[in-house]
């Protein structure tokens, strides 16, 4: 334990460090002037602050009071050293923060007691410090393990989506690359953007109550077919819905509301605007974007000029005006991500 000890008085000084190194496990670090003092403090933290109140330079409560506002000082112990019985001079002592005092002329065992006194409130403070930044790193740990537990959730959903869905696990992976770039494009913090990244994949999990009959159908449904098909938002919601889990209620409303459209003709519930969850409306251009520059048994991929194009189309009734810009914007990092995941299998490429 390090003790500063600040006198003017050279002699108090010495007196101070030989009674206190002879007696308890300490060092110490003295100084005549208080200036000097507080200029040490700024580079080091001591255990215990021993100040006398009448010096030149700067008293002791204007020590106390500097040495308070220096970084990591607030809870260092302080006893102040007078010869005043001036009760105002010890309340302010208190209020700016001293702990105890000492009456001159020093009695030593009085000065060891609560010199130790002191020290011991140190120890503890440090111990506590030690059990909270402890319990601080288990909390991480711990956190860190459920988000990789609800990862592996994700993924195995994702898994049993792709094998009931006509579209490949690859789609799922660059529909939930593209958000989360097109995220960061909008300034999302970066635990949004991974929020969004493994959200997506789950945006068309519901599909797996759609009847084969309509879900691989290769030609255009009719009137009821469709409308069952469009039961996938609700059937997805309801898996995930009224989970405890942040990430599983961004992947809920993904799923609801990934087929909303932004002038309100979307379904399953007609929601307008900013009605939509911004993870869906993000969901919904990443979705779309990758539908039409991917081939299908039903049609030939779009190039993607043509992709935006038809995007810009739709801009202010099928999708957010604001984020087809930005969505315009990416597009080099959008190309990069179709060929980092062109031929990887949906678990490589989310991990990755």
């Amino acid at each position: 334990m390090k003790i500063l000890i600040v006198d003017d008085n050279p002699i108090n000084v010495m007196v101070f460090d030989n009674l206190l190194t002879k007696v308890l496990p300490c060092e110490t670090q003295c100084f005549t002037s208080p200036v000097e003092a507080l200029d040490w403090s700024k580079r080091h933290t001591p255990d215990l602050l021993i100040t006398d109140y009448q010096m030149p330079e700067l008293n002791g409560l204007e020590l106390i009071r500097l040495f308070r506002s220096l970084d990591d000082k607030s809870e260092t112990p302080i006893i102040m050293v007078t010869a005043t019985e001036d009760k105002k001079i010890r309340y302010q002592a208190l209020e700016i923060g001293a702990n105890d005092f000492l009456n001159k002329p020093i009695d030593k065992a009085e000065l060891i007691a609560r010199t130790r006194n002191m020290l011991t409130i140190r120890q503890n403070q440090k111990a506590l410090a030690d059990r909270a930044s402890w319990l601080a790193e288990e909390v991480k740990k711990a956190t860190q393990e459920i988000i990789a537990r609800e990862r592996e959730v994700i993924l195995r959903l994702s898994k049993a989506a792709e094998y009931r869905s006509p579209e490949t696990g690859t789609h799922v992976m660059r529909v939930a690359f593209y958000s989360k770039a097109l995220s960061k494009k909008l300034g999302l913090s970066e635990e949004e953007q991974d929020l969004i990244l493994m959200a997506a994949p789950m945006h068309d999990i519901g599909k797996v109550g759609i009847p084969d009959e309509i879900l691989y159908k290769n030609e255009k449904l009719d009137a009821y077919e469709y409308a069952h098909m469009k039961l996938h938002t609700l059937t997805g919601y309801e898996i995930m819905q009224n989970s405890q889990s942040r990430l599983l209620q961004v992947a809920s409303e993904i799923a609801l509301c990934h087929h909303e459209k932004f002038d309100g003709t979307g379904y399953p519930r007609a929601l307008k605007g900013e009605q939509i969850p911004l993870s869906a409306r993000i969901c919904a251009i990443s979705d779309v974007f990758d539908a039409l520059t991917s081939e299908r048994p039903y049609k030939k991929a779009w190039t993607i000029d043509e992709a935006i194009r038809e995007i810009e189309r739709n801009s202010g009734t099928h999708f957010d005006p604001q984020l087809v810009e930005a969505f315009k914007t990416i597009i080099p990092d959008i190309v990069e991500i179709r060929e980092r995941f062109a031929s990887r299998n949906s678990k490589e490429a989310l991990v990755a």
